[in-house]
């Protein structure tokens, strides 16, 4: 492990080290959730629930219960395995009831209907409170109880809200209609908190209680599950109790490439893990690394590859279950593909038949190693922020909004159906450097996710980058629109070089561009990084 110069060091801050334990995730109240676990005994499965947990509590902007929720991860027995907590579109809403409904609420004729944002028809089965239960079941060492005892202490006796995540919550002001929904988020049920205020959440905190003595059946099958069917369908949706009965936990193989001397594992569909994939594969086909680190050719080619594997992923990524999918991790598919790219930028390629929900969506990740060489990456998200803008009865629970990922086409193959998960962009990642030298990563923000486990496995493998400086590093990402936004301090030269091969390029602020995390456990040395785009903490012990 080389050690830079002092003199040429320029991270914003250096990575993490410890010899027992590491906790990287976006709110430092949540990081020590997950630390205490670990020390109390825990490993990092235990660990990745309490981190979770606590982050629903302490940054209930971006995740929840009422979300779903992933985990890819290396066991210390070796193992690479994956978990999927993802729910899927009631039994009852097919597309002909589905536009029924929402040609009344939208005024137009049913085959003019379109999938909306937030409200009933959005909301989709969620899996976060299987996923933890089996995340500590199948892995962990403690239980679901002690798993959840930190967010429910912060949940109940409260805690200071951050300015990031403040003023991420003025969104609630506008999203929650219901008074019981502004009661559970909202001060005195008319406004966020501001920066610095102590925020209790009482009655999430009874939901996670009741969680921890009866598990994840309380969610399912029990009270709670009647509170979501009845919050559902009071606002026109058509979830059931037996929609929620009937969710159960999948553990999916990893898919994975190899990138340079490594291998990169990734989720399968309905995940986007694929694009990440395709994108690596077509990025080393066109011999992206060439180029000098940061330069505005690298960037160049980095980028045409991302936009050739968005418009594959966009038309081919869906539930398996439903559609066949072609090998687009595969290195023939890269092959063809590269051969499209040239030194100007194609404008002729788009994300196919996208939806463009999914833009900047709000997500949390977290990453956790421990000393037995388990390493955990665990991504659990609502979709857009407080999602549907629909809160279960008094469970304090909001329900996600990922079912605005559909469509109502019936040629688009993430059409609604009965049952089908929709298209997710929630995507932890697993990398493998060496026998002995494993991490976990993930960059959060909805289309970013891909695009940003491009830059930082490129920054860490093609430029020998430490895990602080390659989150580091200013970022990219291709839009929806086609255009390609940069962040304002990357160098002026690059965004020149840029616009001369023909990119349309905007500038936009570092929280456009997704928070990120990475703990690495290298021969038995635990170490981790985060960034500030967010709150983001690393702690280790």
């Amino acid at each position: 492990m080389e050690t830079p110069s002092v003199d040429e060091f320029g991270s914003r801050r250096s990575t993490v080290y410890g010899p027992n334990g590491a906790v990287a995730t976006s709110q430092p109240l949540a990081a020590q959730a997950g630390l205490r676990t670990l020390q109390d005994g825990g490993n990092a499965f235990d660990a990745a629930v309490s981190t979770a947990a606590a982050l629903n509590v302490t940054e209930p902007t971006s995740t929840g219960l009422g979300g779903d929720v992933f985990m890819l991860y290396k066991s210390a027995d070796g193992d690479v395995g994956a978990m999927r907590a993802c729910g899927g579109a009631p039994a009852g809403a097919t597309r002909e009831t589905v536009r029924d409904a929402l040609a009344d609420e939208q005024d137009v004729d049913p085959e003019d209907a379109e999938m909306p944002m937030t409200g009933a028809h959005a909301v989709t089965v969620p899996g976060t409170a299987r996923g933890w239960e089996a995340t500590v079941e199948e892995f962990g060492r403690g239980t679901l109880a002690d798993a959840l005892q930190p967010a429910i202490e912060y949940a109940t006796e409260g805690y200071p809200v951050t300015e990031v995540i403040a003023s991420a919550w003025e969104h609630g002001e506008e999203l929650f209609e219901s008074e019981h929904a502004r009661d559970h988020y909202l001060v005195d049920g008319e406004r966020a908190p501001e920066t610095g205020e102590t925020v209790r959440l009482q009655n999430l905190g009874e939901s996670m209680q009741a969680i921890a003595e009866e598990g994840a059946d309380v969610v399912y099958e029990g009270y709670i599950a009647e509170a979501i069917a009845e919050e559902v369908q009071a606002n026109g949706g058509f979830m059931t109790v037996d929609d929620l009965a009937d969710f159960e936990v999948e553990y999916p193989d990893p898919v994975s490439t190899t990138y340079g001397d490594a291998e990169v594992y990734e989720l399968p569909p309905n995940n986007q893990g694929l694009i990440a994939l395709e994108a690596l594969n077509i990025a080393e086909e066109l011999g992206a690394r060439e180029h000098d680190a940061g330069s505005a050719a690298r960037v160049h080619y980095l980028a045409e590859a991302m936009k050739l594997a968005f418009h594959d992923g966009h038309r081919y990524i869906t539930d398996p279950d439903f559609e066949d999918i072609p090998p687009l991790a595969s290195d023939s598919w890269a092959k063809q593909r590269a051969e499209t790219v040239g030194e100007e930028a194609n404008d002729d390629v788009s994300f196919g038949v996208p939806d463009a929900n999914a833009e900047d969506a709000d997500t949390v990740l977290l990453c956790v190693g421990d000393d037995e060489g388990n390493v955990v990456s665990y991504i659990n998200s609502r979709f857009a922020g407080f999602g549907s803008g629909l809160v279960a009865g008094e469970t304090g629970i909001a329900l996600q909004n990922r079912g605005a990922s559909f469509s109502l086409d019936d040629d688009h193959p993430n059409r609604l159906e009965p049952k089908k998960k929709p298209f997710h962009t929630l995507i932890p990642g697993i990398l493998k450097r060496g026998d002995d030298d494993w991490s976990a990563f993930g960059v959060m923000g909805g289309y970013m996710q891909p695009q940003g486990h491009l830059q930082t496995l490129v920054h860490m493998l093609d430029d020998g980058k430490t895990l602080q400086e390659a989150l580091d590093e200013p970022r990219w990402r291709y839009r929806e629109d086609g255009r390609l936004a940069v962040e304002a301090r990357m160098p002026t030269e690059v965004q020149n070089g840029l616009i001369r091969r023909g990119h349309d390029l905007e500038v936009l602020p570092p929280i456009m561009f997704g928070g990120a995390q990475v703990v690495r456990n290298e021969d038995g040395t635990l170490s981790g990084a985060t960034e500030p785009r967010k709150d983001g903490t690393v702690t280790s012990y």
